[in-house]
Order: C-alpha cells, then sequence, then structure tokens
C-alpha cells in the first residue's frame, strides 16, 4: 500500500508535515482516522485496539502511527515520533484481538490487509488499513466491551443497542439474499464477472487474488456466501450469474415508466441484468425521463429537476433493502413535475413504523435506519461504492430536503411492498412562504419581534408538510434532533412554535407544529362575527372568508389582497404551477368573491396609502344578517 493509492490519507500526510515543521496544532483525526504514536507498553496497545474495534464496527477506518500530540491549549502541536520496526508483530496480530459478545475469539485477519510502512519526513510511519464489518457480523468486543467511533473518539456501545443488533444479526442468518436458486449451478458463474469484483474488491489494497477458473475460486465463491451448502445463493446469483434473468426471474429487473396524466404510461421498459448494471440502467432510464431546467451560470447550463445524486442512491438502495424472497420488479415511475416514485418489494420493520392514526394529530412516521434488509449485498455495493450505511438514507433524503434540493420524501405502504415519493423542491416553497406571511404576527410575537431565519422556516415547513401528508395516509421520516438541524428545533420549541407530540419517547422526540399554523377552518369564530346569516353562505364564500380571517387576526398587515387569497386557495387545493389557465379561471371566481362580500358589507377595503396596507379586512361591525 502506497499514500498515492489513499488520497485522503495523502493530502493529511502532507498537512501533518506542513503542521510538524511549524510547531502548530490542528485536528485533522476524523470518525475513519486516528493518529497515535507507536505505544510502547502493553495498556497503550490496548488504546489502539480499542479505536480498530471501534472501527471494525462503525465504517472502518486508518490508524496512523509514529505521530503524537502534545501539549494543550495554544501550546498544543503535533510532534513526529517515527516508527520502531520491533512493532511489527504487533501489527500483524490486530486481527486476533476480537471476541464475539460471549468471548468466543475471531480470526478477523482478512479485515486488515497488510500494514503500510511510509517514508514520511527524515523518518516512516505506519498505517493500518481496518476494514468494515459487513452488518451481520456486527457488533465484535475487545476485551469484554464493544466500541463504536463517533466524530475522533471511541465511545461503548451500549446495552440496548447491543441488544437491537444481536436481534438483527438473528435475522439475518436466514436473510433473502442468501436462500438457495433452483437449477443454479457453479457452471452457470461467470468468471470475468467474479473477476471484475474481485478488482474492486482489492481497491485500494490487494487483499484477494484473481481466480484462474471457477473450481479455483470455489473457497472464494463460499467464503463469499455466492454457494453456500454446495448451491448458488440469490446473492450469487445478483453479483456474478451469466443469465441471472433466466434463475431469478423478476427478483433482477426493474420496471421503468413515465405517468402523464389522462394518457396510457409512456417509455416503459424492462431491465433485466446482475444488480449492479440493473443499478445503472435504471438510474440511465430515471435521468433521461426527468426535467431538466436551464440555470443562467456558464452561459446556460442544466439543472435537473432532481440531483443525480439522490437517484443514484435511491436506486441503489431499492436494490440493496428490498427482498429477495417476493419474485416481483422494482419498478421506477416518472410523474413530470409532481414525483419520481421507486417501488421495492417488502416492507419495513415494525419497529421502525410510528403508527397513530386515531390521535387529535395523526402520525404515520418512520424512524430513519441504516441497517441493510440484505446485509451480505450490502457488503457487496459497498466495494463498488454503491451503498454506503450512511449514504443517501433517510437521515440524507431529510437533510437534502431541509437544504431545499427536494421536496418533502414520503412513503406509500401496501402489502408486501414500499414505495418511496421523490418530490422536487423547494421545500421552502411559495405555498410555505405565504402561510408564514399569513401568521407573520403570530410568529414575531412567539420568536420576541425577531422574524424565523430560513433554517428554522425549514424546519416548520418540514413538520406542517409531514402533517398533512399524514393526513393522506403518507409515511414520512422522523426528524430527529440531530447535529444538522438541533439548534433549530431547540429555539422553535423554545418560542411555541413547535412542541412535543404526546406519542414521544425520551429516544425519539416527535415534533409537531404549533396548532394554529395547521388550522384549517375558521368557522366558529365567523359564525361569532357574522351571525347566524354566515350559515347561509356557500362553501367557497366561507373558504374566501376564512383566508381573510386568518390575515386579520394573525399577520402583521392585517389585510389581504384577492391576489393573495387566490394563491393562498390555490395552493390549499392543490393546484399545480404550471396549469396557468386553470389558475387564471380560480382568480377570476376569487375577484369575483370578494367584489360579492364587500358589496355585502361582510368585507370593508382597506385604501391604504403603502402597498402592505391595502387591501381587505373582516368588517366586524356587521350583524345585518343578510344573504348574498
Amino acid at each position: 500500500m502506497t499514500a498515492g493509492k489513499l488520497p485522503t490519507l495523502d493530502r493529511t500526510l502532507s498537512r501533518l508535515e506542513e503542521l510538524i515543521r511549524a510547531g502548530r496544532f490542528e485536528e485533522l483525526e476524523t470518525d475513519t482516522l486516528e493518529i497515535k504514536s507507536v505505544p510502547a507498553d502493553a495498556g497503550a496497545w490496548r488504546e489502539r485496539h480499542k479505536s480498530a474495534c471501534a472501527f471494525l464496527n462503525t465504517r472502518g477506518g486508518l490508524i496512523l502511527l509514529g505521530i503524537k500530540e502534545e501539549g494543550t491549549g495554544s501550546e498544543r502541536r503535533y510532534i513526529f515520533t517515527g516508527w520502531q520496526p520491533q512493532a511489527e508483530p504487533k501489527l500483524k496480530e490486530f486481527g486476533r484481538q476480537f471476541t464475539e459478545k460471549d468471548g468466543r475469539p475471531l480470526d478477523l485477519s482478512e479485515l486488515f490487509p497488510p500494514p503500510a510502512i511510509l517514508d514520511f519526513m527524515d523518518g516512516k510511519i505506519a498505517v493500518l488499513l481496518v476494514s468494515e464489518l459487513s452488518a451481520d457480523r456486527k457488533f465484535v468486543f475487545f476485551q469484554g466491551e464493544s466500541y463504536k467511533r463517533l466524530i475522533t473518539g471511541d465511545h461503548r456501545i451500549s446495552g440496548t443497542e447491543i441488544e437491537r443488533q444481536q436481534a438483527f444479526r438473528e435475522e439475518a442468518l436466514h436473510a433473502r439474499e442468501l436462500q438457495p436458486v433452483p437449477r443454479l449451478t457453479l457452471a452457470d458463474i461467470d468468471l470475468d464477472k467474479l473477476n471484475s469484483f474481485i478488482f474492486h474488491l482489492n481497491q485500494p489494497v490487494p487483499i484477494e487474488t484473481m481466480k484462474p477458473d471457477l473450481e479455483k475460486a470455489l473457497p472464494f465463491l463460499e467464503r463469499r456466501s455466492f454457494i453456500k451448502d454446495g448451491s448458488v445463493t440469490v446473492l450469487g446469483a445478483l453479483v456474478c450469474a451469466k443469465h441471472p434473468g433466466d434463475y431469478l426471474g423478476f427478483r433482477s429487473q426493474v420496471h421503468g415508466y413515465v405517468d402523464v396524466p389522462n394518457q396510457i404510461a409512456q417509455d416503459k421498459q424492462d431491465f433485466v441484468e446482475n444488480v449492479l448494471p440493473l443499478m445503472e440502467q435504471a438510474l440511465g432510464y430515471l435521468m433521461r425521463n426527468i426535467q431538466v431546467g436551464i440555470t443562467p451560470e456558464a452561459g446556460g447550463t442544466g439543472r435537473p429537476e432532481y440531483p443525480e445524486s439522490v437517484l443514484r442512491e435511491t436506486v441503489n438502495n431499492a436494490l440493496a433493502h428490498r427482498d429477495y424472497a417476493i419474485d416481483r420488479q422494482v419498478i421506477v415511475a416518472v410523474k413530470p413535475s409532481e414525483h419520481v416514485s421507486i417501488s421495492n418489494p417488502g416492507s419495513f420493520r415494525r419497529h421502525l413504523l410510528i403508527e397513530h392514526p386515531n390521535d387529535p394529530i395523526p402520525l404515520r412516521r418512520i424512524l430513519p435506519e441504516a441497517k441493510p434488509r440484505n446485509p451480505k449485498l450490502a457488503d457487496i455495493l459497498r466495494v463498488y461504492r454503491k451503498w454506503e450505511g450512511r449514504g443517501i438514507g433517510m437521515a440524507t433524503l431529510v437533510n437534502l430536503c431541509l437544504q431545499d434540493q427536494i421536496g418533502l420524501p414520503y412513503y406509500r405502504l401496501a402489502s408486501e411492498e414500499v414505495t418511496l415519493h421523490l418530490c422536487p423542491g423547494p421545500l421552502l416553497d411559495d405555498r410555505m412562504e405565504r402561510l408564514f406571511d399569513a401568521y407573520s404576527d403570530l410568529i414575531e410575537k412567539r420568536m420576541q419581534g425577531n422574524p424565523l431565519s430560513n433554517d428554522q422556516k425549514r424546519i416548520l415547513s418540514y413538520l406542517i408538510k409531514s402533517e398533512w401528508a399524514n393526513e393522506k395516509i403518507h409515511y414520512t421520516i422522523l426528524l430527529t434532533p440531530d447535529n444538522n438541524h438541533f439548534n433549530e428545533l431547540l429555539s422553535l420549541e423554545s418560542a411555541g412554535l413547535i412542541f412535543k407530540h404526546e406519542a414521544s419517547t425520551p429516544t425519539h422526540p416527535i415534533y409537531v407544529a404549533h396548532r394554529e399554523l395547521v388550522r384549517k377552518t375558521y368557522l366558529p369564530e365567523l359564525r361569532a362575527e357574522y351571525g347566524d346569516g354566515f350559515d347561509a353562505l356557500d362553501l367557497f364564500l366561507k373558504e374566501v372568508l376564512g383566508a381573510v380571517y386568518r390575515f386579520d387576526y394573525f399577520s402583521k398587515s392585517q389585510v389581504v389582497s384577492a391576489r393573495q387569497v387566490t394563491f393562498y386557495l390555490w395552493h390549499e387545493r392543490g393546484g399545480t404551477a404550471g396549469d396557468i389557465k386553470s389558475f387564471d379561471t380560480f382568480n377570476r371566481r376569487v375577484r369575483s368573491t370578494f367584489n360579492k362580500l364587500e358589496k355585502s358589507g361582510f368585507l370593508i377595503k382597506n385604501p391604504g396609502t403603502k402597498l402592505e396596507t391595502r387591501g381587505y379586512r373582516l368588517n366586524r361591525d356587521f350583524r345585518n344578517q343578510q344573504l348574498l
């Protein structure tokens, strides 16, 4: 192994040399890099073993030996101590330092490629690569404790986490990916495809030899669970069978179509392949069929409706997480301007679903979880950089949504099928801006005179839209107080604009918005305002009056124009931005309604001298009880 094969390490070593020569410190350790001196005694080696245990249980990592930190505060700095050749046997023993929970020793040597001794400054350093354990083998223990890597530290894994993982391991023993495939034999394995996998497996350091023939490859195929108990598994067929469709049926297929309203589905295609090319073909299909806008940058460049990285990883995750016991296709569908949907056979584990549909505030939320349904397949896909435990999973979808790159993602659950809907962004769209404008006075009072920041608006938008989606039997991803938006959640909760639902637990708080922000009707208040005559009005007149009431009582301007109400009600009714003809018709109807309500005395016009003070408000002296 050379530093050049690990570009991130190469840059880190260059920066370390600069800092050492300057006598300065800068935090370079990460959740995948530990920098330490060569231990002088057994106690110090134990600390390195703890780090290796944490890397095994988390995302893997590098242990760099030959540099230490010294001093505190402004005197803190890196010191080059160098590699000690007599310590080499200790490095070679790393793979045999760990045990199962019950103390049974493990040999994990295959996860510790030969260490590298690299030239550095006027001496040498050692670099030990620690590969991540596959999900079905975690957690391992060191001297009776199990560790995980968080930021730059090694932390004990709690008993609750260990119990959950043990349950997952039991489930993984019976994973659908390891079931035998009838009629598929060793002769049906494609040697070129197998060696292609080994080539990728050997990056960045060689750990497996290329196979000259299938007989020589048999031990490797068995070790990788491509063959189990003498039979080729679903996993083996997905990765390297010659003709996977002949044996796996729909399990090796993706069906794609474009869903155009009032038309027969267009551009229907079926893809049948091994799992890796299947992922590329499905992604290519989506990229061809989504809309691409033009941005002014660089003389006009294309901007896809959805980021390519999001589509790539959601397709990859669908094939990684699907239930391979179900002989059904993954389906990708494009509904222009509305959503991309990806349906995969299977279901969520019950403990991930938060369902309280009959509560006063109905909930249908999903707990984010990175554990793969098919851990051996996930381990294969990680080799190809097609799946990563903390990649574009649920938590990352939420973060992209909160960055306005996509709209609110949601799931629909059916019998043996889960469908993810990705909607075009932004999350903080025109509808939400108009909603916050209608409640501007309420919001600023709660915020002690301060307006909402865009980040706070996005958090509120996510919670409000989640509630709207839950009412439609759509499941949304639980918004958790992680590092990306903890401060916004805290400030909004302190202001009383969000609060914890009664179904919350200490480990899983469930936030919902201030009830006024999601209120749909003001019928009791309007009836009190106008008397019995209000009941005789038709439903649309009541909707318009309700919109005016909201601005009158909760906005800073206390007035609203007919145009503002048009936009407000158009969004409430699910109108689309591109339907200009229908919007114009709706706008004329609202203006006509305003004229009627003003003529009959329900509304009065406030002429104002400034734009923000011109508009309509309720006539609070109205008591004529007349009918329109």
